[in-house]
């Protein structure tokens, strides 16, 4: 089982990263998948989720209306579009992957709720 995510990287304040996450080694298209963040003294934060189909998304209200999770699973690859990054979006983004079924809207946050994770890609905003 592998979730890669790459992608991350060093962007002015108001830019844009897209990340991405493969995924390998389990059935894709069963699985809800997250993004979390996590910035020096700070606990993990739930950013976004995606459920197995794709059909919904979830943003914690720090990112709404700015960042866009969406995945094609024929290619077992997430996405998480970010647009108007500010200083306070830094952090190292991780992916994860949850059983669709143990993940719902009001506990997507949760990083228990996922069995398999990647190894994360830092992101940072810095002009």
């Amino acid at each position: 089982v592998q979730l890669q995510a790459y992608g991350g990287g060093l962007v002015q304040p108001g830019g844009s990263l897209r990340l991405s996450c493969a995924a390998s080694g389990f059935i894709f298209d069963y699985y809800a998948i997250g993004w979390f963040r996590q910035a020096p003294g700070k606990e993990r934060e739930g950013v976004s989720y995606i459920s197995n189909t794709g059909s919904s998304t979830i943003y914690a209200d720090s990112v709404k209306g700015r960042f866009t999770m969406s995945r094609d699973n024929a290619k077992r690859t997430v996405f998480l579009q970010m647009s108007s990054l500010k200083p306070e979006d830094t952090a190292v983004y991780y992916c994860a992957a949850g059983p669709h079924y143990r993940i719902s809207s009001s506990d997507y946050y949760r990083p228990d709720k996922y069995r398999y994770w990647g190894q994360g890609t830092q992101v940072t905003v810095s002009s």
